[in-house]
C-alpha cells in the first residue's frame, strides 16, 4: 500500500484530533490569513509522540493538488488543450466550466487556492499546518521519542511543502503574502492584515526554503511499499527549477504590463526590468536537478518487454504512453500517490467494443484541432514547415493502406491530417480510423488492435449524457494500456506523474538556450527526448525536411523549436496552460477558436468539415493572474486585487 492511503487515513485522524480547536484554530480578523491560538494542551497532544506527529506530517502532505483528476489538475481543462461537452454525468470540471469558457470572476473564483473554494484547496490553511508542524518538531523538547534522523527528514519534507504551496500560489496569483510564521492570537489587527510581497522577493524566499530543506531529504525512497510519493532530493531540485524558470520567463521577468501594480503603500509588486541572469540561474538549477535525478536512477522510460507481437513503431508508442501511465516507472521523479488517475482514464477512453459500456468509457476529453496540428509530421518538423509532405488540405480524405496498418484500419477512410504524423501523435491521440492498442487484445498482434470509429452511429461516437468527443479526437495518452473498460472491470490506476525526467530536460534546454543560445547541451537533451519518440536530431530533421533549415542555429529559432517540443512532449499533462502564461503567449493562443470535426455526421465528406465549437476569450493582462475573491479584499483592507479584476 502506497503512501496515499496512509495520508488520507492519517489526515482523517488528525482532523478528528484537531476538531476540538476547530472553532478558533483557524479564526482571526481575516479568513485568508488566519492566526493560530495558544491552545497549548491540544497542540502538545498533537506532538506528544512520534505516532501523533506523523499524523500531522501527513496532514501537511494532504494539501498537494490532485493533479490526476479533471477537477484537481487546474491546467488540464482550464485552457485550450482539451474540450468537453456542456453536459457531463460522470465527472466535474469547474476549471473548464468557468475558466476555459471565460467566466472566471471575483465573487466566487473557480479553482480558488487562496481560500479553498471553487474546487481549490486552501493553501494558506496548508501553510498554517506546515508552520505549526515546524514550530513543534524543530523544538527538541517536543516529540521526545522521535529519532534525530527521522526528525531531520520530517522537518525537511515540511519545509519543502511550505515552499511548494507558496510556489503554487505564486504561479496562480503573482505576488503573494509570505507566511513565514504563524501570527499569534494576540497580534494587533494591523499585523494580521498582511501585504502581498513583490514577485522577486517571493521567488527568493521560496528558493531559500527549498535550499534549506534539501540536505535533510533522502536521495531515493527505499521503503517503496509505504513511502513512494514522499519528497526526495531530486523532487526538491525539480521544483526549484520550475520556480526559477517561472521567474525567468516573460510573465515575471521584465513584464511592463504590471509596471503600475503596487501595494497600498506604493511598493511595486513587479520588477519591470528584464534580468537575463535569471535564465542562467534556472539553467543551473535544472542541471543540478538532472544530476540528482540520474544519480537516483531516473532515466527516460522505454517499453522493452512486449507481451505479444509488436512492431518497432508500436514499441516506440508504448514508450511514450508508458512514460506517463506505467506505475512508478524510472522516468517519474515525483509521482503523486495522493492522486491516482481513474476517472481521468475513463473520461479519455472511447468505446471500442460492444463489451464496453458508456458508464466505463466516457469518451469526453477531446483535443481540439489546434492541438492535433501541433504535433510534428513523421519527419519530425512542424506540418507547415515540412517540404516533403503536403498538409495544406487537412480535411482531404485518404484511405489507409496495408503498410499503415499499425496506426490505421486498412481501407478505412479518414482525414489527411491523421496521416504521416510522428509517433507522439499516435501515442497521445485517438481518432476516427486510428488504432487503439490494449493489453486484452484477443489477436495478440499490434496491427489487429481495436479501431476508433467515431462517425455518427459508429461505436466510438459516444452516447447521450455528454459521453462523446466534441472534436472527434480522444486523449489516448492518459489511458493506461492495461486498463479494461468492460462492465464491472477495474481501471489500472497510476500515480499522477507530477514531475518526470523529460520535463526537467525540457526546462533545462529552455533556460540554457535563453542564457547561452543553442549550445551543445541544448541539442543533447532535446535530442534524447526526440530519440525516444523515434525522431532524428533537431539539426538533421530541419536540414533534411524543413523549409527553414537554419532555424536550430539561432537562439530565436531554437526557442520556437523548444516551445513546440515542450507542448508536444507534455501534452495532456496540464503543463500547456501554465507554459502559455509564463511565455506570455496565452493572449494569442487562447483567443483562437476551439474547432473540431462535425461529429454529428455519418458520411466521411460531411464528418470531416471544420466546425467551430467555441470562441474562447482571453483578456490580457487580466487573465494571466487569478482574481482574489472580493470578500478577502473586504476583510483584509491591505490586500490589492490583481490588475483588471
Amino acid at each position: 500500500m502506497k503512501v496515499i492511503k496512509r495520508i488520507l487515513q492519517k489526515r482523517t485522524l488528525a482532523n478528528i484530533l484537531l476538531l476540538g480547536v476547530g472553532l478558533f484554530y483557524f479564526s482571526s480578523c481575516s479568513n485568508t490569513l488566519n492566526v493560530v491560538p495558544d491552545n497549548v494542551a491540544t497542540i502538545d497532544h498533537a506532538f506528544a509522540n512520534t505516532v501523533e506527529a506523523e499524523k500531522y506530517l501527513f496532514t501537511c502532505y494532504s494539501y498537494i493538488p490532485s493533479d490526476g483528476t479533471t477537477q484537481g489538475n487546474v491546467g488540464l481543462l482550464a485552457g485550450d488543450e482539451i474540450w468537453i461537452p456542456n453536459f457531463r454525468q460522470y465527472f466535474q470540471a469547474a476549471n473548464w466550466t468557468t475558466i476555459a469558457r471565460g467566466l472566471q470572476n471575483t465573487s466566487n473564483p473557480a479553482d480558488n487556492y487562496w481560500d479553498g473554494r471553487g474546487e481549490g484547496k486552501d493553501l494558506f490553511e496548508a501553510l498554517r499546518h506546515c508552520n505549526i508542524f515546524l514550530e513543534n518538531v524543530e523544538n527538541p523538547d517536543k516529540v521526545r521519542d522521535l529519532p534525530l534522523d527521522k526528525r531531520t527528514r520530517w522537518i525537511a519534507e515540511v519545509k519543502f511543502l511550505k515552499a511548494y504551496y507558496h510556489f503554487i500560489l505564486l504561479r496562480m496569483y503573482g505576488p503573494i503574502p509570505l507566511i513565514k510564521e504563524n501570527i499569534p492570537i494576540a497580534a494587533p489587527p494591523e499585523d494580521v492584515r498582511i501585504l502581498r510581497r513583490p514577485v522577486d522577493e517571493c521567488v527568493d524566499y521560496i528558493a531559500g526554503l527549498l535550499d534549506e530543506s534539501y540536505q535533510g531529504l533522502p536521495a531515493v525512497i527505499y521503503n517503496r511499499n509505504d513511502e513512494l510519493g514522499r519528497i526526495t532530493k531530486p523532487i526538491n531540485r525539480a521544483i526549484k527549477t520550475r520556480l526559477l524558470l517561472l521567474a525567468a520567463s516573460p510573465l515575471f521577468n521584465g513584464n511592463t504590463d504590471y509596471s503600475d501594480f503596487k501595494n497600498k503603500d506604493g511598493e511595486k509588486l513587479f520588477n519591470d526590468s528584464y534580468d537575463a541572469s535569471k535564465w542562467q540561474k534556472a539553467a543551473d538549477a535544472a542541471k543540478e536537478a538532472i544530476t540528482d535525478a540520474e544519480a537516483a536512477g531516473n532515466k527516460l522510460y522505454y517499453y522493452l518487454n512486449p507481451v505479444f507481437e509488436m512492431s518497432d513503431t508500436t514499441m516506440t508508442q508504448m514508450s511514450i504512453r508508458g512514460a506517463v501511465t506505467e506505475r512508478w516507472n524510472d522516468e517519474i521523479i515525483w509521482g503523486l500517490s495522493n492522486s491516482r488517475a481513474n476517472t481521468l482514464q475513463r473520461a479519455g477512453m472511447p468505446l471500442l467494443t460492444t463489451t464496453m459500456g458508456s458508464s466505463s468509457a466516457y469518451a469526453s476529453l477531446a483535443p481540439p484541432l489546434k492541438i492535433v496540428q501541433e504535433f510534428y509530421s513523421s519527419n519530425g518538423v512542424p506540418i507547415n514547415e515540412d517540404k516533403l509532405l503536403d498538409f495544406r488540405d487537412i480535411k482531404k480524405l485518404r484511405i489507409a493502406t496495408n503498410d499503415e496498418r499499425v496506426n490505421f484500419e486498412v481501407r478505412y477512410e479518414t482525414a489527411r491530417i491523421n496521416f504521416d504524423r510522428e509517433n507522439r501523435f499516435y501515442a497521445s491521440i485517438g481518432f476516427d480510423g486510428g488504432k487503439w492498442l490494449t493489453s486484452d487484445l484477443p489477436a495478440r498482434r499490434d496491427y489487429d488492435a481495436y479501431t476508433v470509429k467515431a462517425k455518427l452511429g459508429q461505436i466510438s461516437a459516444g452516447s447521450v449524457m455528454g459521453l462523446y468527443s466534441e472534436t472527434g479526437y480522444f486523449t489516448k495518452k492518459v489511458v493506461n494500456w492495461e486498463s479494461t473498460f468492460a462492465a464491472n472491470s477495474t481501471i489500472r490506476e497510476y500515480p499522477w506523474p507530477e514531475v518526470r525526467l523529460a520535463d526537467v530536460y525540457l526546462m533545462y534546454v529552455e533556460a540554457l538556450n535563453e542564457a547561452s543560445g543553442p549550445v551543445d547541451d541544448v541539442h543533447k537533451y532535446l535530442n534524447l527526448i526526440r530519440k525516444r519518440a523515434g525522431l532524428e536530431s533537431v539539426t538533421d530533421s530541419w536540414r533534411k525536411y524543413s523549409t527553414n533549415p537554419a532555424k536550430p542555429t539561432t537562439k530565436d529559432g531554437m526557442r520556437e523549436i523548444i516551445h513546440r517540443e515542450r507542448l508536444i512532449e507534455m501534452a495532456f499533462e496540464g503543463s500547456r496552460f501554465w507554459d502559455l502564461r509564463r511565455w506570455k503567449k496565452a493572449a494569442e493562443m487562447l483567443n483562437a477558436p476551439i474547432t473540431g470535426w462535425d461529429v454529428n455526421q455519418k458520411d466521411g465528406a460531411a464528418y470531416y468539415q471544420l466546425k467551430t465549437i467555441f470562441q474562447q476569450q482571453f483578456i490580457a493582462p487580466r487573465d494571466y493572474l487569478w482574481p482574489i475573491r472580493i470578500d478577502e479584499l473586504t476583510v483584509n483592507t491591505n490586500l490589492v486585487q490583481n490588475p483588471g479584476w
